[in-house]
């Protein structure tokens, strides 16, 4: 806590922008203040992982541990991320991803993993003073695992829980009332540059970087998003359907050639693309929709039909 407390090097340095959340943080380290339990709230892409990251290399107080941190396998520091199912093995995106595995649904974080979490946090750190648990995206809980994490927040004993989402109102008020929370803004202008400067992303096009609204992070997983949707497909989905035929033929190619990670991103898009060339208000409103039914593990091909429907004003 010593780099901290003198200002010089700390693990803070490498986080752009978010100077409230810093300053909270920074100031429960001070007051040795630290609550059991944390929310990062705030959109993706702004900081809110590699913040997490930077506390809890000072909460694990060793910065000879920096290298550990950052590929994760401390053995005071549990992360936890959302998960596939396949086979009766759970897979993070990134191995999912890896292991080819054909993904129709959003990955989930559960209850396996909960449990997972009160068995580490239930025993004595091994090196340090207190363990550390994080939390990416834990709006993808199931409501069977919101309520046995719920148990573990309440007494959490030797352990700092962070949970990381995009918003407050995305989990359990009974979670929220047990986190201390920490506000992430989106990024301006000059910070979204030197973020992308930093991470070598200096060739990203004006309309992908406005299309990411002030997150860095999500500016260069768009932009990689979008080199991966085919020609033929952007240049379907980028027409109003003629007609009823024409909007199911599209709702299959969309479904066949997209995972579904990749169809919400595609949503995202479509509402920034709309928008700019039509002003269609009724466009952005169904697509709304689409993205609240397909995140609630509605039939992607059904949402995609009824969508394009509409918005043909077949329906």
């Amino acid at each position: 806590m010593n780099a901290i407390n003198s200002g010089i090097d700390s693990p803070f340095d490498a986080v752009v922008g978010q100077t409230q959340a810093i300053t909270l943080l920074k100031a429960a380290i001070k007051r040795d203040r630290i609550a059991p339990a944390y929310l990062f709230a705030g959109t993706s892409g702004v900081g809110r992982s590699k913040t997490a990251s930077a506390f809890a290399e000072i909460l694990l107080g060793d910065r000879k541990s920096a290298n550990r941190l950052s590929d994760r396998n401390h053995p005071d520091l549990l992360w936890v991320e959302p998960t596939y199912l396949d086979k009766g093995k759970m897979l993070t995106a990134k191995e999912a991803e890896a292991a080819g595995l054909k993904r129709r649904a959003l990955p989930q974080i559960r209850i396996e993993q909960i449990r997972e979490i009160s068995e580490f946090v239930s025993r004595a750190p091994l090196e340090c003073k207190r363990s550390v648990v994080i939390l990416e995206e834990a709006q993808s809980m199931a409501e069977s695992a919101a309520n046995s994490l719920l148990k573990t927040l309440e007494e959490p004993l030797y352990a700092t829980i962070i949970l990381i989402v995009p918003d407050a109102g995305s989990i359990l008020p009974t979670l929220v009332s047990r986190c201390q929370r920490i506000p992430f803004t989106r990024l301006n202008q000059a910070q979204m540059q030197e973020v992308l400067t930093r991470e070598g992303h200096t060739d990203i096009p004006p309309d992908v970087v406005a299309l990411a609204q002030g997150s860095a992070g999500q500016a260069i997983e768009s932009f990689e998003r979008f080199k991966t949707i085919p020609i033929a497909l952007l240049t379907s989905v980028q027409q109003i359907p003629k007609d009823a035929r024409s909007a199911m033929a599209i709702a299959k190619q969309i479904t066949k050639e997209l995972e579904v990670d990749l169809q919400l991103w595609l949503i995202d898009y479509l509402q920034n693309y709309f928008w700019e060339q039509q002003k269609s208000k009724s466009v952005v409103q169904h697509l709304d929709k689409a993205r609240e039914l397909i995140a609630r593990y509605v039939q992607p091909r059904l949402v995609w039909e009824v969508t394009l429907l509409q918005i043909a004003g077949k329906i």
